[in-house]
């Protein structure tokens, strides 16, 4: 039997003297509440406030990073619960998939299989984050105290079934006990987000959980399903969306209704950052071209440069933070998307610009104090080469937190040194967890608290702060920062 008890002085200096400032700097933060202002946790799980159906379902197969990890060395996805295209009502994302979906004589596999398949790999996850995730998670969330292995799945995943089913680990219960602030969501601009409004309106529900705006499929003029998704839009806005001026009408109606829900921000992933605008004949022009499916692979490229800045241009006006994280090369191996569809753990990263692509947003709204940029980047030589030094002169840009491949302690530390020189801290966007793995939440948010407490630690003994100075800044972190950042103060 391997005991899980993390040590307490984790992700801390080595140095005895460093390591002491540290403790003391993260005592300071370690129950501070949650601002969790980027994720993908689903409204409707707060308001239907069901107990989660098993371990497996909450723990490995919504969270990509696990997934893509136990791929990696061989595991299918169909063992970790994800379901071919079609299975579940979705709709396929190609032929292939159809016929994929049609002639899999699929079986399905339990929870109790899947969590077997964690813990014959756990040792897959050594010096990586999701072990750290995953070890605080199971340990301070769920009080296990022993290692997954093949000798304790059984045992263990009684033990995670049991403690499920008590009140106490119900979503809103755990929402209080996480203490999160805020918690935002990640919503089509489509979405009626009647699951936000029931719970604004709930007197038994004090937490805040906000919508964010994601257009990104109306960008994509290219793509099949694009046609279809301008109807959806038109129809839920009441404006013809067949026109390129109809698009934006539609857009900006929908942002007024989210941000009269409780929205705060946008997020936007595309390829690259680049915004160059249109004349609007043009756009027409290019839109009628992508409605008759005549719309040639430059022109495509063209259209979603134009509508980057069109949303620039939006936020501008009604100030909703404008989040940006180009660079992910979507859906890498087409098998996988065929029969899984998205977000399946195969988006990989590419090298990535942001000072000349953006040249016309920051032209024109760069000095905006309406308008708001959160810079993301999973090429983190982009840190010190690009987005620092725009952080560090434009009052409209902030760095954003290591993300997804970047999100490590050692991907912090080196982000904190690349910043650090050109922004500061004042201009960063604090911790993003970025999951759809609820109760992962506070041992993600943990991470980041110990990892900025011991860079701030090393400021301190290297005198480059006070300490005293160090302990505000590791508050500001976690709590003024990303509220003012993301607006988030009511």
């Amino acid at each position: 039997m391997t005991a899980l008890l993390p040590h307490p002085d984790r992700l801390f200096p080595a140095d005895p003297g460093e390591r002491d400032i540290a403790r003391r700097l993260y005592a300071e933060v370690a129950d501070a509440p949650i601002y969790s202002p980027h994720g993908h946790v689903d409204a409707r799980l707060l308001l239907d406030n069901n107990h989660f159906p098993d371990p497996a379902a909450l723990l490995i197969t919504p969270d990509h990073y696990a997934l893509r990890l136990l791929h990696a060395v061989g595991v299918p996805l169909d063992q970790l619960g994800v379901r071919p295209v079609g299975a579940s009502g979705a709709g396929a994302s190609s032929a292939a998939a159809a016929a994929s979906a049609a002639a899999s004589t699929e079986t399905s596999v339990s929870g109790r299989e899947i969590w077997r398949r964690l813990c014959e790999n756990w040792n897959v996850f050594l010096g990586t984050p999701v072990r750290y995730w995953f070890e605080t998670e199971f340990s301070s969330v769920f009080g296990l105290a022993e290692h997954p292995s093949p000798a304790s799945a059984d045992a263990l995943y009684d033990q995670l079934v049991e403690t499920l089913a008590t009140e106490e680990f119900r979503p809103r219960a755990l929402f209080e006990r996480f203490r999160i602030a805020v918690l935002a969501t990640t919503d089509d601009p489509a979405d009626d987000l009647a699951a936000h409004l029931a719970l604004r309106n709930d007197p038994t529900f004090a937490g805040r959980v906000v919508p964010t705006f994601r257009a990104d499929r109306y960008m994509h003029a290219n793509e099949t399903a694009w046609p279809a998704n301008l109807e959806r839009l038109g129809a839920v806005s009441g404006i013809d969306t067949s026109t390129y001026a109809g698009l934006l009408e539609a857009l900006r109606s929908r942002r007024a209704y989210f941000a009269a829900a409780g929205a705060t921000a946008t997020d936007t992933g595309v390829v690259d950052a680049g915004s160059e605008p249109l004349e609007v004949a043009d756009a027409e022009r290019l839109h009628a071209a992508a409605l008759r499916g005549s719309l040639s692979a430059g022109e495509a490229t063209a259209y979603r440069h134009n509508m980057l800045y069109q949303l620039a241009a939006m936020a501008s006006e009604d100030g909703l933070v404008m989040q940006l994280h180009p660079g992910v090369l979507r859906n890498h191996h087409q098998p996988t998307f065929d029969r899984f569809g998205p977000d399946t753990g195969h988006d990989l990263p590419e090298p990535t610009h942001y000072t000349r692509p953006l040249t016309p947003i920051l032209r024109d709204f760069g000095t905006n104090s309406t308008f708001r940029l959160v810079l993301f980047t999973v090429d983190e030589t982009a840190f010190s080469r690009e987005i620092a030094p725009l952080a560090g002169f434009y009052p409209s840009v902030y760095a954003g937190a290591p993300w997804w491949f970047l999100d490590s302690p050692a991907g912090i530390a080196r982000y904190r040194s690349a910043i650090t020189d050109s922004a500061g801290f004042t201009k960063t966007s604090g911790f993003i967890d970025d999951t759809r793995a609820f109760c992962s939440i506070p041992a993600r948010h943990d991470m980041s608290r110990r990892s900025d407490a011991a860079y701030l630690a090393s400021l301190v003994s290297s005198h480059q702060v006070s300490e005293d100075n160090a302990v505000g800044i590791a508050r500001r972190l976690v709590g003024e920062i990303p509220v003012s950042t993301f607006r988030l103060a009511e």
